[in-house]
């Protein structure tokens, strides 16, 4: 699929995580992506950072999978997948994600 701007990915990503709980494994796999760069820097052990795309994209995939029933957007558009899912991830956290949600579905 071809977009002409991040904003209009935006709403495509949105749609792609439609059910609650795939985004709730999202969040719990970029939460991961924090807890292991802070643990590389508290141990110094640089390696744990190589975890934190591997767990947050395991997490990811399996809910695009097994529970939204399709491709993750990362396939097709890997910068732009990454950008929405810390857009995602900070509107969550903000109590903000509903609002996003509705405007896509409105559409």
């Amino acid at each position: 699929m071809k977009f002409s701007s991040y904003e209009e990915f935006w709403k495509f990503y949105l749609t792609q995580h439609s059910k609650s709980t795939t985004r709730a494994w999202h969040f719990v796999g970029t939460s991961f992506v924090f807890v292991f760069i802070i643990w590389a820097f508290v141990s110094w052990n640089f390696w744990l950072v190589l975890l934190a795309p591997i767990t947050a994209y395991a997490l990811a995939w399996i809910s695009h999978f097994f529970i939204e029933g399709n491709k993750p957007a990362t396939f097709g558009h890997p910068v732009w997948s990454l950008r929405a899912d810390f857009r995602m991830y900070r509107l969550t956290l903000l109590g903000q994600l509903k609002e996003e949600l509705d405007k896509v579905e409105s559409l």
